[in-house]
């Protein structure tokens, strides 16, 4: 740090020093700080793409999206750039959410340094979400080839496509869980192994490999469903009354897709932007992030019991604002509507209404077992408090009965606003749901909607390779392989009243 800070004050016309100074203090935590720093690189060398790389990555860090987007283009645009900062760029466009644009730097980085495994893993992956499904297999060989104990990519492979009895990986996952040790390894792995023992017709050896993985993680995180339910507690507590009407923010172009995980989230986005009048966002955190800034409480945590109540007392009308600002930067160019398909935004249901009144609101729900093994059978992003819940059974199934129970208290405040859409009723009555679903959206009747896995746009969830596929009724009753594993699961539901399924 001394040497970078002499040179800026020894030099302060040239650029390098306050890039070096930025760097340095980003990496030990204060990116606030640096970015007035690569700020000032840039005054001097505007088209420089390694600062422009490392500026958008800032600023991605400080959720400044439209910022961000803006500093990638301009690194896209410049000439010169050397594998990393080719990288640096894909990986910011990738946080925003547009794969299809991060093909061109992946390809390039992986092409200067072809043994740098890291930039062939997201050329990999960037191959994945947009549908190129023979290169990111490619791809992910060429890295195992190099490293047979990438866990990682054994994990992006194994939920590629689905495997079969005479096409599988299962030995070859068998010998690397043997080797791994790193817990976040045998995450990955067991999860890979637990998935194509599943495609291959052995349940019983897929669910013994997915509980090893559960417990193991559940262990390190030592999370405690207590953590879920005091968010819970603390919505109902806020909305036990209706709250006073206040005017909202009028903008019109939100569908809002929630529900619990792995219920049908994607495949309804991918519906609804099959329309001509709608594109996809993907999964904003623009809601969350505009309730926790409207509620101002001082909290690391997006979501907390003192934020729900802190945002009681907010204007409605700023958190619309703010949520719309917000997402603006993530809106497809030239579609009126859009939708935001973050699934846990069935929390915020009472502020979205407030807050937009004109926004439309999807809520999935699919059969209780489904949706619990459906859930613990895929990995999430192990380190989001959203899903932490998913590695135990019995927590997912008193998950999914307090979900139950917010949805009930939603309707009952607000009734009519959120269109409960069963996955089952889409897959029996494809026409007839989808007709009732633009409806309550306020679309017109098109066609295309019917076509949806011709949809071309990109994929960055566990989804990807179904949505690409015809509807089918494949994933419904697909917990009776396991019934005795889940046999406690169901007397839970069957205890409350809710009907399991």
């Amino acid at each position: 740090m001394a040497a970078a800070q002499a040179q800026v004050q020894s030099r302060p016309a040239e650029a390098e020093g306050y890039f070096l100074v930025g760097l340095i203090a980003a990496e030990t935590g204060q990116v606030a700080r640096a970015v007035p720093l690569i700020e000032q690189a840039l005054g001097r060398e505007p088209a420089n793409p390694e600062y422009l790389a490392q500026y958008a990555r800032l600023l991605i860090l400080l959720r400044r999206d439209g910022e961000a987007a803006a500093a990638a283009r301009a690194g896209l645009a410049a000439s010169g750039s050397d594998a990393r900062t080719l990288d640096t760029l894909g990986c910011v466009l990738a946080r925003l959410g547009d794969h299809e644009a991060t093909l061109a730097p992946f390809a390039a980085a992986a092409g200067q340094e072809p043994a740098n495994l890291d930039y062939r893993y997201n050329l990999a992956a960037a191959c994945g979400f947009t549908g190129r499904v023979e290169e990111a297999r490619g791809h992910y060989e060429t890295i195992l080839q190099a490293d047979p104990g990438d866990a990682r990519t054994h994990y992006a492979l194994s939920i590629l496509s689905r495997q079969t009895r005479g096409d599988n990986h299962v030995a070859r996952l068998e010998a690397a869980t043997a080797r791994a040790s790193a817990p976040e390894d045998l995450l990955r792995l067991r999860y890979a192994l637990a998935k194509e023992l599943e495609d291959i017709g052995e349940p019983e050896r897929a669910f013994a490999a997915l509980s090893a993985a559960n417990a193991g993680h559940k262990r390190a995180t030592g999370y405690r469903f207590a953590q879920d339910e005091a968010i819970f507690d603390a919505l109902e507590a806020a909305f036990a009354d209706v709250p006073a009407a206040a005017p909202g923010h009028s903008d019109p172009a939100p569908i809002f897709v929630v529900g619990m995980p792995r219920t049908g989230t994607t495949l309804v986005d991918r519906i609804l932007s099959s329309h001509p009048e709608v594109g996809s966002a993907g999964e904003l955190q623009a809601m969350p992030l505009a309730i926790k800034q409207a509620a101002a409480t001082p909290s690391r945590k997006v979501l907390d019991a003192e934020t729900i109540a802190a945002a009681m007392r907010a204007d409605p009308a700023e958190i619309g604002r703010l949520y719309s600002a917000r997402a603006a930067h993530h809106r497809p160019a030239g579609k009126p509507r859009f939708v935001d398909k973050l699934p846990a935004n069935f929390l915020n249901i009472g502020h979205i209404l407030r807050a937009l009144p004109n926004a439309r609101i999807v809520c999935l729900r699919r059969a209780p077992m489904d949706t619990v093994w459906s859930n613990v059978r895929n990995l999430f992003a192990a380190s989001s408090p959203f899903y932490a819940y998913s590695y135990d059974l019995m927590d997912t199934a008193r998950y999914y009965a307090r979900f139950d129970r917010l949805m009930a208290l939603w309707e009952r405040h607000y009734p009519g606003r959120v269109l409960s859409l069963g996955y089952e009723a889409l897959v029996a009555g494809q026409e007839r749901e989808t007709r009732r679903l633009l409806e309550h959206c306020g679309l017109p009747w098109d066609a295309a909607c019917l076509s949806f896995h011709e949809n071309r746009a990109a994929v960055a969830t566990p989804s990807a390779a179904q949505v690409r596929r015809r509807l089918n009724a494949d994933g419904i009753g697909r917990w009776k392989t396991h019934e005795a594993g889940m046999a406690e699961v169901r007397a839970f539901f069957e205890g409350l009243g809710i009907e399991a399924g």
